[in-house]
Formats: structure tokens, C-alpha cells, sequence
């Protein structure tokens, strides 16, 4: 598997994630069910350029959605909590204006 397909989006907007970046030096992400702790870190390294002190998975269930009578689940997903080393950072969102300046 390359890196992209390993690392499928960001998970930054959520509060939780915003916790721990400001907190702890974690950033969050959507990846591929079947990659494993040490493909995470190798993509994350080479597609951010940074360098990552660890990593922690989950895996999302699925939750059951009904439309009309019907009832569907929507498929597992897994979450990767990536610790970055001190003194790197990945920036998801530049800041394009100033607070002042309108």
C-alpha cells in the first residue's frame, strides 16, 4: 500500500482532536481497516515530513442507520491517534486572513 492510500483524510475539526493537538502533540486520521501501526507511522513520516514518537489505533463500529423501514449499517472504520516528536507540528489549515483585517 503507498501512503496515500494508507492515510485517507485528516480528523481535525472535531473537538476532541483539537484537545489533543493543543494538549498533547497528536494529530488524528482516517485510514485504511487493514494498515498496521508501523505502516501508519511510515506514511505519516513521509507524506507530512515529520517525525512521529507513536502511534494508536481503534477501529470505529459502524452505526445502524435506517431509511424508511429499512435498517443498513454503515460500514467500520479505523482511527489512527498519531504522536508527533517535540518541535515538529503539521498545520491542516493556514491561516489565510488576519482576525483584524475585514
Amino acid at each position: 500500500m503507498t501512503p496515500q492510500h494508507i492515510i485517507k483524510r485528516p480528523i481535525a475539526l472535531t473537538e476532541k482532536a483539537t484537545v489533543l493537538k493543543d494538549a498533547h502533540n497528536q494529530v488524528v486520521f482516517e485510514v485504511d481497516l487493514a494498515a498496521n501501526k508501523i505502516q501508519i507511522k511510515d506514511a505519516v513520516e513521509k507524506l507530512f515530513d515529520v517525525k512521529v514518537a507513536g502511534v494508536n489505533t481503534l477501529v470505529q463500529r459502524g452505526k445502524i442507520k435506517r431509511i424508511g423501514r429499512r435498517e443498513y449499517k454503515k460500514p467500520n472504520w479505523k482511527k489512527a491517534i498519531v504522536t508527533l516528536a517535540d518541535g515538529h507540528n503539521i498545520e491542516f489549515f493556514a491561516a489565510t486572513a488576519e482576525e483584524g483585517d475585514k
